[in-house]
């Protein structure tokens, strides 16, 4: 049965094959796909699978799994969503909704923005089990970060992708406006589901070894979480 025109896709990255195949049989032909995922390359990939219009956006927002069916609000909430055919009407309803949302020309650009955040956060949550307030108390922690960070930006250079705003600003932000957050990935180890590693920290290698950009802090971090998934297995 057909009917939707509007579809927010908030499943991981792992998901995203499996979960596009399922929705197909219910858009309408004129239907927007809004891809608030975290990684860069998840719009591209829905674009493959479906013939409807789908735009990518950025999530900001710190949340965690409480429990079956609670979702704990730790901190934002904001949206940064590309150009499409209904991106105006849903910036309106999203913003009446309490939403900040902004439309922008440079998603992609964006999306890197978040990606080198959750390469910095993301797997150091996960591995050492700590919020990011208490993460980057740790000795010699912001260390590591600028050399995860670096690594990022170096390959988002090789790539020809303009990362918009302060970045070093932005990752000093996330621990001050979210110090209770444990990042997704964490979340996701701690409840034995695969992490998107791959479409994070991973990507960095990946992109880094088809430009030719060393990524010896990120490789590490991607290993590391491998490891102890492929334990908890």
């Amino acid at each position: 049965m057909k009917g939707a025109t509007l579809v927010f896709f908030c499943v991981k990255s792992t998901d995203t094959d499996n979960a596009a195949r399922a929705i197909a049989p219910h858009l309408e032909a004129d239907a927007l796909v809004l891809s608030l995922q975290n990684g860069v390359e998840n719009a591209e990939r829905l674009r493959e699978l479906l013939p409807q219009a789908v735009a990518a956006a950025v999530v900001y927002v710190a949340s965690e799994m409480a429990g079956p069916g609670h979702i704990k609000h730790h901190g934002r909430g904001e949206l940064v969503i590309e150009p499409s055919h209904l991106s105006e009407e849903v910036a309106c309803l999203l913003g009446e909704a309490g939403v900040p949302t902004e439309i922008s020309e440079n998603v992609r650009g964006a999306l890197w923005a978040k990606l080198v955040l959750n390469c910095a956060y993301n797997a150091l949550s996960a591995l050492s089990r700590m919020p990011y307030g208490r993460l980057v108390q740790g000795e010699g922690v912001t260390r590591a970060m600028r050399d995860i960070v670096d690594e990022c930006l170096a390959v988002a250079a090789a790539d020809g992708v303009t990362i918009p705003g302060d970045v070093d600003a932005a990752v000093r932000c996330i621990a001050e406006t979210m110090p209770n957050q444990y990042s997704s990935t964490a979340q996701d180890m701690a409840r034995g589901k695969r992490s998107d590693i791959d479409h994070l920290n991973g990507l960095i290698v990946k992109r880094g070894e088809a430009l030719g950009v060393a990524t010896p802090a990120n490789r590490m971090l991607h290993v590391l979480v491998k490891l102890v998934e492929s334990k908890a297995d």
